[in-house]
């Protein structure tokens, strides 16, 4: 399974970088230091990590600059104590992700933890017969070494699979997620094959690829589908000859790992339409497994809603509301378009708006703001019900949602925002416009 999470904090080291690795380590976390930019760069391009958190009394821009030039992907925090907003914004528009305040806050680091998990621990579980028969064939995969092509709806648990393989593999850490959508070509050839110094602008050093920090270990291609065909055939290089090249360089590098792919798409299709090589498709279908989706798997609804009621209450500080008798049948009704990603996130704002002592179906509020109990599952919950909507606007309902995750979040900007879905500067400029329409916002947000 896969490690901790690695954090890298830059600036002076004192006492308030040091209390913040400790809380990081304390949230469960590896913590460095570097005190300036050029150590953190060092320390990147020789082992990575997975989160930054960067002084902005130092050169932030210019760091995100180089991360950018070296096609480095990570997520950055600015930090600073009573640094002055200008800099703070300035962080941000050049790239950060958000800015944490310095003395850290014990909830505020391990938020910021949690948001790198949220993206990387696997989802899912449940005893439905087509769930365990791709399971069973997971496991009985595993142990040869072979490429597998993970397939299923988004939101399914495909990573569910991907890590249950390696785990079952024998086969040793780390497991690397490589994600391939979105990703600009240049850039995911370097994440994935690594670079030479010299080999484009901006690449001062070495850096190796996730190909060859797998060592032994498992490397998955999320998204799969969205590799470019140049991308492709390089990739096949690799599962023919088990050897590949660094960008820009002419040693060829053993590769040992394993290759899982995953993918929402209809490979087939692409295939038919030029946009995927045929003989790609055959490697990496050496095993294939489809994750059913949600909708299709009976009582797992009612299994999971329970398993993420119960977690998101411990982790959230709360005390334990089991659902409803209600709630559960009308979860079952649901056709969860967005599968188990989507079921979890209704859950976890159940767990945060509830009253009562248990989580009833007005607790249960989908990510546009409406209720599962205004959908018409007799549709197959594809049309909305308005009657209780008559007289709102959409932006009232909005706000409300959000003023309402706000306060159990005790204000925390952060928490919030992954529970809705959006960024912190989305949150941020939101509440930005109800305060100027004279929309009272608690001090605590």
């Amino acid at each position: 399974m896969a490690g901790p999470i690695r954090m890298l904090l830059v600036g002076a080291p004192g006492g308030e970088f040091r209390l913040a690795a400790e809380l990081a380590r304390d949230a469960g976390a590896e913590a460095a230091m570097a005190d300036g930019p050029a150590e953190a760069l060092a320390l990147l391009r020789e082992s990575g990590c997975d989160l930054v958190m960067f002084d902005v009394g130092l050169d932030i821009v210019g760091f995100l600059e180089r991360l950018r030039a070296e096609r480095f992907i990570v997520p950055v925090l600015g930090c600073g104590v009573d640094a002055p907003a200008e800099r703070a914004v300035a962080a941000i528009r050049a790239g950060a992700r958000d800015y944490v305040p310095l003395p850290p806050q014990r909830e505020l680091i391990a938020a910021a933890i949690a948001s790198v998990v949220a993206r990387r621990v696997p989802r899912g579980l449940g005893e439905h017969p087509a769930l365990m028969r791709a399971t069973e064939l997971a496991v009985a995969v595993a142990p040869s070494g072979a490429p597998v092509l993970v397939t299923g709806e988004k939101g399914t648990g495909k990573e569910v699979m991907a890590r249950a393989i390696h785990a079952a593999s024998g086969r040793p850490d780390p497991l690397l997620v490589v994600e391939c959508s979105g990703v600009a070509a240049e850039v995911l050839e370097s994440e994935l094959f690594g670079h030479e110094e010299g080999a484009f602008p901006g690449a001062i050093a070495r850096r190796l690829g996730r190909l060859e920090k797998a060592g032994e270990g498992t490397v998955l291609l999320r998204e799969v589908g969205a590799v470019a065909p140049a991308t492709q055939a390089k990739l096949l290089g690799v599962l023919q000859e088990q050897r590949f090249r660094r960008v820009g360089g002419a040693e060829l590098v053993p590769f040992r790992a394993r290759i899982i792919a995953s993918t929402g798409m209809d490979l087939e299709t692409r295939v038919a339409e030029g946009a995927f090589r045929a003989d790609l498709l055959a490697r990496l279908g050496f095993a294939r497994i489809e994750v059913p989706p949600l909708r299709a798997r009976g009582d797992d609804i009612a299994l999971l809603a329970q398993h993420f009621a119960e977690r998101m209450a411990v982790s959230d500080g709360l005390p334990f509301r089991p659902l409803s008798d209600a709630a559960l049948a009308l979860l079952r009704r649901y056709s969860w378009p967005g599968n188990v990603r989507e079921l979890e996130d209704a859950v976890h704002r159940a767990v945060l708006l509830a009253r009562g002592a248990r989580i009833e179906p007005e607790d249960l509020v989908l990510i546009d703001g409406s209720r599962i109990a205004e959908r018409d599952a007799g549709e197959g919950a594809s049309r909305l019900q308005v009657e209780n909507l008559v007289g709102r606007t959409v932006e009232e309902v909005e706000r409300e949602l959000i003023l309402q995750t706000l306060e159990r979040c005790h204000g925390n900007r952060t928490s919030a925002s992954s529970i809705l879905g959006i960024s912190v500067r989305t949150m941020r400029n939101k509440l930005k416009s109800f305060v100027e329409a004279g929309i009272a916002v608690s001090p605590a947000a």
